[in-house]
């Protein structure tokens, strides 16, 4: 599981496109609160899967639908 976080954290750095980066980050967060789960700290994994996979991954992508909406009008 490490070793797919790493990866995705190089994704996530090195990738043109800002989807790609945002989906490879989110899945970072998500790989984490499965391995809090290992360590016995469900309502850390619980948190960290809420705000840090789900809700963080809404906020990016709604943001750059408001960039590019605002960069479609100029």
């Amino acid at each position: 599981m490490a070793l797919i976080m790493i990866v995705m954290a190089f994704i996530a750095i090195y990738h043109k496109s800002l989807q790609v980066a945002v989906i490879a980050s989110g899945i970072i967060s998500l790989f984490a609160s499965v391995i809090y789960i290992f360590l016995a700290a469900p309502d850390v994994a619980i948190t960290e899967a809420s705000i840090g996979s789900a809700l963080t991954v809404v906020i990016f992508f709604y943001v750059l639908n408001k960039i590019r909406r605002i960069d479609d009008k100029k």
